[in-house]
């Protein structure tokens, strides 16, 4: 059944002559633990400027003064914010879940986010008009959505939404604690899982998309500033440039009018846009079951964290 549907959509979009976008988008930025282990480069940033497409960053400047060397961070952030297929955007100061802090503590973690960025953004004539929570938590219920979007809206920002994730994170974890004990073999395997890992999110939400609304939609892919992504995300990039994708900005993703819906989801759990725009909890949670699997990966993420336990 699932070979007919995909076969239905590659027939409709060779019609339609539809052309798959993607908006490339990574949290947590700087990562200057990484930056200082790496002999104060980034690797990722390095790897980016070749491939020669647009970017947006979402930024946490409490690691700015996370270690040591705040002069050589401070840098890093420069350098981030000066490269022109960058586009800046505030991830809050201290990566705050807002369930837990609530809007009154979470609007200082907006404003004190941004005290450095605003400062690069007028320095190189970039606007800083991007918001993503940490977590995708926009809160424990309504009242705290509500909230907490008058405040970012009072404020000149957009929140930014994600329609592709594949806990990146996660493997990321697992990747660098093989690097660390010297299993670069295991290490490998890992980054090879997260490839097809991805690639197969992207092809369930693809179908998802389609199914919901009969086209394509301008895609928007969360990852991180991590060890795992300045390693395999040009080989990820290179895989979607032979999917048919294209690499727009955050700005030009957005102008899809599928962003402008309203959300139906009102939890502090990060689901993807595509189930918060789903008319009922039930569809919502059906979809979500349907993912492709991250057993193996969340197997050995635990059993790490039961060792570092011990």
């Amino acid at each position: 059944m699932k070979y007919l549907f995909l076969t239905g959509f590659l027939i409709i979009c060779q019609l339609a002559n539809c052309q798959k976008m993607v908006s490339i988008t990574i949290d947590d930025v700087p990562n200057t633990r990484r930056f200082e282990k790496d002999g104060f480069q980034s690797v990722l940033m390095q790897k980016l400027d070749s491939l020669e497409i647009p970017i947006a960053i979402f930024i946490n400047e409490a690691r700015v003064y996370s270690t040591d060397s705040i002069t050589r961070n401070f840098g890093l952030l420069n350098d981030w914010a000066q490269k022109e297929y960058i586009t800046l955007g505030n991830h809050s100061f201290s990566h705050a879940r807002y369930s837990i802090t609530g809007v009154d503590a979470y609007a200082s973690e907006i404003i004190n986010g941004e005290a450095i960025t605003r400062q690069l953004a007028k320095k190189y004539n970039k606007s800083l008009q991007y918001f993503r929570f940490p977590f995708n938590d926009l809160g424990e219920d309504s009242v705290q959505h509500v909230q907490v979007r008058n405040f970012l809206k009072d404020n000149g920002y957009t929140i930014t939404p994600y329609t592709v994730e594949s806990v990146d994170w996660m493997f990321n974890f697992v990747y660098e604690d093989f690097l660390d004990k010297g299993e670069v073999e295991k290490a490998k395997e890992i980054g090879e899982e997260y490839l097809r890992t991805t690639l197969a999110y992207f092809e369930f939400f693809e179908d998802l998309a389609f199914k919901d609304y009969q086209r394509t939609v301008n895609q928007i892919y969360l990852c991180h500033d991590t060890k795992l992504n300045a390693d395999y995300l040009p080989q990820l990039i290179n895989e979607l440039k032979k999917r048919g994708y294209e690499f727009i900005s955050l700005g030009e993703a957005l102008t899809d009018k599928v962003y402008q819906q309203k959300e139906n989801y009102y939890k502090k759990w990060g689901a993807s846009w595509l189930y918060r725009w789903q008319a009922t909890h039930e569809e919502q949670v059906g979809n979500m079951r349907k993912e492709p699997s991250t057993e193996s990966i969340t197997t050995l993420y635990n059993e790490i964290l039961e060792r570092k336990d011990k």
